[in-house]
């Protein structure tokens, strides 16, 4: 029997929630019983003559639909735009009625992560921004809970809607202690969520 999966979705610009969502696998892989499932999407672009390469050249390889279908669980992450997901993720989502049509995500737990450079760039709104797509999808939402003692003292990133990095704006700011603890965490909480909701079907 093969081994339940988290997907760990991400579009990552210049890094930094690419760091996160590798941290949130880490969580996520040292739960027994489950492993992460780690997936990016590719940038899109006004001008349709520009196109990126089948293959990522690095890290992650590009999400399918199935990667959806198969997890179960999902952690998505994003860096903020002016207070939203960005745009690679949104189409990745906007591309998944199929999904919504079969219920293939229904009842299955999902948390959200997010990047951004200056301190009030609009995280809990870009959060906020990708459960409600997730909602449509009839997931289960999971925050981060105030037992993570992170959440009362971090001076740099994290919210109970779910972890957050402030890269500063040349994006130069390493994941800090506290936000580091915060994703391995969130990843944890997930996969064991995942694996009590799975046992139960």
């Amino acid at each position: 029997m093969n081994t339940p999966e988290i997907l760990v979705l991400y579009y990552s610009r210049y890094g930094a929630t690419q760091k996160l969502a590798r941290l949130i696998a880490e969580g996520v892989d040292s739960i027994s019983g489950v492993s992460s499932r780690l997936r990016t999407v590719p940038a899109v672009s006004a001008v349709c003559e520009a196109s990126e390469p089948t293959v990522p050249v690095e890290g992650a390889p590009y999400a399918e639909y199935t990667d959806l279908e198969e997890c179960i669980g999902l952690a998505m992450g994003s860096p903020t735009r002016f207070g939203n997901m960005a745009a690679p993720l949104k189409y990745f989502l906007d591309g998944s009625s199929g999904q919504w049509l079969s219920g293939a995500l229904q009842g299955k737990p999902a948390c959200v992560f997010t990047s951004t450079g200056s301190l009030h760039g609009g995280q809990e709104s870009t959060l906020l921004s990708m459960m409600i797509p997730l909602m449509h999808h009839g997931m289960i939402l999971l925050g981060l809970p105030y037992s993570n003692p992170e959440l009362m003292n971090t001076t740099t990133g994290g919210t109970p809607y779910g972890v957050t990095h402030l890269a500063h704006a040349d994006g130069s700011a390493p994941i800090s202690a506290d936000e580091s603890r915060l994703a391995i965490a969130q990843g944890k909480r997930l996969a064991e969520i995942a694996l009590r909701l799975h046992g139960s079907n």
